[in-house]
């Protein structure tokens, strides 16, 4: 083939009076023989691409060619990561072809991944265009050769030797293995000629911890590295691009972020998305009956599509789902034909379910987060979404698994099988088609992963501070970092603080001014009086490369009764950070109360009280923030609707969005069985806050339903912040039930506080000290505790050959927490009531809501019922929330429900309309 002659019209049989190829200009970049690959491999033309690449690869490739920083943000099954490679490997091919000893032994390119099976499926997907571009060259009578390797953390040190050796031109990595690859004396130096960074599912690393730690990771790379390699970051549909833009390169010696250019294709792909409900009544609907339609229409779903995809909210939730559809439909399906993926399986069974799927052998397999990020399923034609995925983000994220090529259309299909959910997924997909994204929030200021970074850095050489400095701050998580933060930070890695090398706790790093040329400690490179920054320890390199990482370890706390100390069995910690005194849970199909834990083990009285908190509470990802929002103007725009035309023109509107008649019918009543109980400022909106107080004399509680449906991390903030005034008030305990669309507060009836009154009296300025207040004394504080003194190196994971446990950690982590309170400022614990408060329970925004509530921008309502009305049914059964998986609550719910009934009498407002035959989503 030859060149330009490979776009003839005659070439991709088009016309070419009418149709203009756009690829012309993107393969004139590439060499001849990537070139003719490409159009071998990708040969017929598509109309949808106007030509040979997707709009992705046809902005990016040319920005990768010219070495400018480049952000491409575009659908699952679009080609971003492919279009990276392509300009990269093009290049090394090129180099390798006109020198004549072919590339150094050194890495040239850098592709970090945050998960190791997408290291390996890239490391498969790069052997097919190398190999094929080889032969090509091959056949020209050229000999090229460009070596690829993975290595992470299960790497054999045999095959890490061997990359000493013989170095990959493109090594696939993680965060946590880069961080090593760093402080490796041999291996950094492979890292100098390092052209490129590619970051793939940037997205999924910039909201936590291991973003920040790769963030600082690539300065540090900027700096041994000969040039300044070119960045670039794959990203799944994302918001805000420009933030996620600086957090991929990062800021210059001035402050300034570095250019940067920014490949927007979100939106590229058709979407055919719906929302199902297996009836318009999901309370007195039998729960036998919503379960069969839901299982028999799930069976017409997969029959009707090649191979289907199953996404749950929970690990459990997956497992019941196959197992149900198996019994139910024993004759069709079987291990031969459907399968379940998710983190808590064997890594060989979860192999050998991945390769199945690519292979197009199952017809269906059920999930719950494992396969949302990019290993490449191509017969996947339906994406089924069992219960809200909480976020427009984690939407397309997962329902972009299907029509995995551009120009298939996204085929998928959202059930809901609880109320509050239907409105959530309502919401969901008439913002996806709108184009809306919830945003990505980075972590700031770290006190913990500096500490990493800036041992690591100490630990390679003795150095200036200022470079220390200035190679932290120009990563854009801290941008901020201020001279305070920094003297924390280094109080802490020196240790100093009177009694702290008495708890085992010692100094990391040693920081004094250069001595004079006849001092102990000289330093001839550098001026006499600069502050130098150098490790302590002999055994400094070997206690960071083995407790280096931001993932924390996790144990099960067993559970025994505190009268008879039997054991009733295990918990979870994350279920713990849920938990305070009084709060009832079910284990093992009984009722237990917490009443405190010491170490792993956790105590608790049995019960006959209803649970407070539900067993997935600890699974399932909260409702995004921003999401939570639109579904407050959501509802205000109902209510408006109901107001002035009732349920016919509230039913219209709905038809709008994508959802069938059932969901339609059942969201419509819901609403304005709501108005209707409870009066029209009975809703929460975006403008009003509803308190809604239910005497249960049969309990003889007091509950309080706070309607914030600012998603379950909003809610955990603002809940401990009310209760914790709440206790002060009513001097009793008070027990808190958090859920995304708002919370319950539980009191004796004899207690009384007006809980809308303290909601207006809040003060924004003083949130921050409230709420650390009170996390005094909880199972929050104590876990993230441990949680940071592990990533701060204060308790060591590994030391000496001795691993200890997630448990042991725990116990240790507690004999030091008293001593770190009382130390003033101390980083360690600085950082732990941050990221509680800013990572956890949404800080900010908590500040935000209640100043626009003493700005008078949010109305606080007051309501008194004698039965939870309809919109809190949710919170008052928050057993219910997840029909897959939890404790059948239906009767509580029909008897709620019946109480509504009566109170507003028979009338329905369910007139026929002329649109309600057959109105709605369609197959």
């Amino acid at each position: 083939m030859r060149g330009r002659e490979l776009l003839t019209a005659s070439d991709v049989d088009v016309d070419a009076t009418t149709v203009d190829i756009a690829d012309e200009d993107v393969l004139d970049l590439l060499e001849p023989s990537v070139r003719e690959w490409w159009v071998d491999e990708f040969g017929s033309y598509v109309p949808e691409n106007d030509g040979f690449f997707t709009p992705p690869q046809r902005e990016a490739i040319p920005l990768i060619h010219e070495g400018t920083n480049a952000l491409v943000c575009a659908p699952t099954g679009s080609g971003k990561t492919l279009a990276s490679f392509t300009a990269i490997i093009d290049e090394l091919f090129r180099r390798d072809r006109e020198s004549a000893d072919g590339l150094d032994n050194a890495v040239y390119c850098l592709y970090v991944s945050p998960l190791k099976s997408l290291a390996n499926d890239i490391h498969r997907n790069l052997t097919v265009p190398l190999e094929g571009i080889s032969q090509k060259m091959a056949d020209r009578g050229e000999q090229v050769e460009i070596r690829h390797a993975i290595r992470h953390g299960d790497t054999a040190s045999s095959e890490r030797q061997k990359m000493l050796e013989t170095t990959p031109h493109i090594l696939n990595t993680t965060p946590e293995t880069l961080a090593i690859l760093l402080n490796s004396p041999k291996f950094k130096e492979k890292l100098r000629n390092v052209e490129y960074v590619v970051v793939d599912e940037i997205h999924s690393l910039a909201e936590n911890k291991r973003g920040t730690h790769l963030s600082v990771s690539l300065e540090r790379l900027e700096e041994l590295a000969d040039g300044s390699p070119t960045r670039i970051g794959c990203s799944a549909t994302v918001e805000p691009l420009t933030t996620m833009a600086e957090f991929l390169v990062g800021r210059d010696d001035d402050g300034a972020p570095r250019n940067c250019e920014i490949v927007d294709t979100r939106f590229v792909r058709e979407f055919d998305v719906g929302l199902e409900c297996p009836t318009d009544d999901l309370v007195d609907t039998p729960r036998s009956v919503v379960t069969e339609r839901f299982y028999d229409r799930l069976h017409k779903l997969i029959q009707s599509h090649t191979n289907t995809l199953v996404f749950t909210n929970t690990r459990s939730g997956a497992e019941r789902v196959l197992h149900n559809l198996r019994e139910n439909h024993s004759e069709t399906y079987d291990e031969s034909n459907s399968g379940c993926h998710h983190g808590s399986l064997s890594k060989e069974r979860r192999q050998d379910v991945e390769s199945q799927l690519k292979a197009g052998d199952l017809d269906v397999v059920t999930t719950s987060t494992s396969l949302e990020l990019g290993i490449d399923m191509p017969y996947i034609d339906l994406v089924v979404q069992v219960g809200s995925p909480k976020s427009v983000a984690s939407l397309l994220q997962r329902v972009g698994r299907a029509g995995h090529r551009l120009g298939q259309t996204v085929t998928g299909r959202v059930v809901a099988l609880d109320r509050d959910e239907l409105v959530e997924c309502a919401v969901m997909l008439k913002k996806a088609e709108e184009g809306f994204v919830d945003r990505v929030f980075v972590p700031e200021n770290a006190y913990d992963v500096a500490a990493q970074q800036v041992y690591g850095m100490a630990i390679n050489e003795i150095r200036p501070e200022s470079e220390i400095r200035d190679v932290l701050t120009r990563a854009y998580p801290y941008r901020d970092f201020d001279d305070v933060d920094f003297e924390r930070l280094f109080r802490y890695l020196t240790a100093d603080y009177e009694g702290l090398e008495e708890k085992n706790v010692y100094a990391k790093i040693w920081r004094d001014t250069n001595d004079a040329p006849d001092g102990e400690h000289h330093y001839e490179e550098y001026d006499v009086g600069q502050p130098l920054v150098g490790k302590r320890g002999r055994m400094a390199r070997v206690i960071y490369m083995t407790n280096v990482g931001t993932i924390p370890d996790s144990f099960t706390c067993d559970v025994y009764t505190r009268s008879s100390s039997e054991w009733v069995g295990n918990l979870d910690e994350n279920y713990l950070d849920t938990l305070e005194k009084g709060d009832v849970f079910v284990l093992g199909g009984s009722q237990f109360e917490f009443r405190y834990r010491r170490g792993s083990k956790v105590y608790v009285d049995p019960t006959n009280a209803r649970p407070t908190v539900p067993s997935w509470f600890s699974e399932r990802l909260p409702l995004s923030y921003d999401l939570g929002r639109e579904i407050l103007s959501f509802q205000g725009d109902l209510v408006d609707r109901l107001e002035r035309g009732g349920q016919p023109a509230a039913r219209d509107w709905l038809r709008g969005f994508p959802l069938d008649e059932n969901s339609v019918r059942a969201i419509a009543r819901m609403y304005d069985e709501q108005r209707r109980y409870a009066g029209p400022d009975s809703v929460s909106t975006d403008d009003r806050l509803v308190v809604e107080e239910v005497k249960d004399r049969e309990e003889y509680r007091r509950h309080y339903h706070v309607h914030s449906n600012y998603g379950r991390k909003f809610n955990d903030g603002l809940s401990r912040l009310v209760a914790y005034h709440c206790a002060q008030e009513a001097n009793t305990n008070v027990q808190v039930a958090v859920a995304d669309n708002g919370f319950s507060l539980s009191m004796p009836l004899n207690r009384k506080v007006d809980v809308a009154g303290v909601l207006r009296s809040l003060d924004p300025e003083a949130v921050g000290s409230d709420l650390r207040a009170a996390l005094e004394g909880t199972d929050l504080l104590k876990r993230y505790f441990r949680i940071n003194a592990t990533r701060s190196l204060m308790i060591l994971k590994r030391y000496k050959g001795y691993e200890k446990s997630a448990a042991e950690q725990q116990v240790s982590s507690e004999m030091l927490l008293s001593f770190a309170q009382g130390l003033d400022a101390f980083a360690v614990m600085e950082e732990t009531y941050r990221e509680i408060l800013e990572d956890k329970l949404n800080h900010q925004a908590l500040r935000e809501f209640v100043a626009s509530v003493q700005a008078g921008d949010v109305a606080v309502t007051r309501l008194e019922q004698s039965s939870p009305s309809p919109r809190a049914f949710g919170l008052a059964t928050l057993m219910a929330s997840d029909v897959v998986l939890a404790e059948d609550e239906s009767a509580v719910l029909r008897e709620f429900h019946e109480r509504v009934l009566a109170e507003i009498g028979d009338g329905d407002d369910e007139e026929p309309d002329e649109a309600a035959a057959g109105a709605g989503y369609r197959d």
